[in-house]
């Protein structure tokens, strides 16, 4: 039988868990997720973790609270700097150590560090580690990290051609299987950090509330690495330290440059600290933009359906009205 190691449906997946997939599975290790959000994983997340975590942790722990007697191993590396430049927000840097000493029953965790900073092969270094730990060869780990990021790069290039993460993750699986929709009468950007947009529990079905709306999206991981680094420090006198506000930043100005949307959303996790920076940020140039509406969503584990609905049919119906009205004037 298989080892089984699980990956919790939170935090990086969104943006990784197609190359840590292919890695287990080509060294002969099962990949065992989580599943989607669901208000008993952020119950549990919300007893376990600590008071002040913002709720995207939370449910972390409450992924992992799900997990740990299905497994042989949880898989929790320690990503700190995948760029050379920016590092993770410091609660991901600390995330194994909180699990460990938080929740109880665990499996062996798999803490690898992965810090491009340590030099040209550092990854591939810690993927071996991960390797050896399975007794997998340096040559089949270095095979396996290979067809990984093959497999990496095809899903980003999904992302970039407008699909979201699980769209793109189901193409990867079986190509074809799903088709553009219509286009839309609207257009917004939707800035973010991912694990809040994507996923649908933490952002009350944000992008399918727009959808049935008539409004399409565009998120950060819609947007070429190219063009976001063209934006160098967003005016800034030095970039932002963490990896997602960075480029989140870089894609809120780039979209207000291009001017080809309607309106701008930036949702937000309370009590995260990077977050906060950021809406400020984002805020003071959306000022700069009087013909692209802006507005902020919070988000907490306290976050209801309804007043979501309600503040997102508000802004369509405003931005819709507004569009309608300038048309008219040309």
């Amino acid at each position: 039988m298989a080892v089984k190691v699980g990956i919790p449906n939170a935090l990086l997946y969104y943006i990784y868990y197609p190359l840590w997939q292919a890695f287990f599975n080509e060294i002969g290790v099962q990949v065992v997720t989580s599943g989607k959000t669901t208000k008993d994983i952020l119950n549990n997340g919300v007893r376990e973790a600590l008071a002040d975590a913002c709720v995207p942790v939370k449910i972390f722990f409450g992924h992992v609270m799900g997990l740990k007697d299905r497994v042989d191993y949880l898989f929790i590396p320690r990503v700190v700097c995948v760029n050379r430049k920016t590092i993770y927000c410091p609660k991901f840097l600390g995330l194994p150590d909180m699990i460990r000493h938080s929740i109880t029953g665990l499996p062996p965790v798999i803490d690898i560090r992965m810090d491009s900073r340590q030099g040209y092969f550092a990854m591939l270094k810690a993927y071996t580690e991960i390797g050896s730990i399975f007794n997998a060869s340096k040559h089949s780990s270095f095979r396996a990290y290979k067809k990984a990021c093959r497999t990496l790069n095809r899903y980003n290039k999904l992302l970039q051609s407008g699909w979201n993460p699980h769209e793109a993750m189901s193409l990867l699986r079986k190509p074809g299987s799903l088709s553009k929709p219509p286009e839309p009468s609207l257009n917004f950007a939707v800035i973010g950090y991912p694990y809040n947009i994507y996923d649908s529990f933490i952002s009350v079905n944000l992008l399918d509330k727009l959808r049935r709306l008539g409004v399409g999206t565009i998120t950060t991981e819609n947007i070429s690495p190219l063009l976001l680094a063209w934006q160098k420090n967003c005016g800034l006198p030095k970039r932002l330290f963490w990896t997602f506000s960075d480029r989140a930043l870089k894609a809120a100005h780039l979209l207000f440059k291009q001017g080809r949307i309607d309106g701008m959303l930036h949702l937000t996790a309370f009590g995260c600290g990077p977050d906060s920076l950021l809406n400020k940020f984002i805020e003071l140039e959306a000022k700069k933009y009087k013909n692209i509406p802006f507005m902020t969503l919070m988000i907490d584990e306290h976050t209801g359906e309804a007043g979501m609905s309600t503040r997102l049919e508000a802004f369509v119906d405003m931005v819709k009205r507004r569009k309608e009205a300038l048309a008219c004037l040309k």
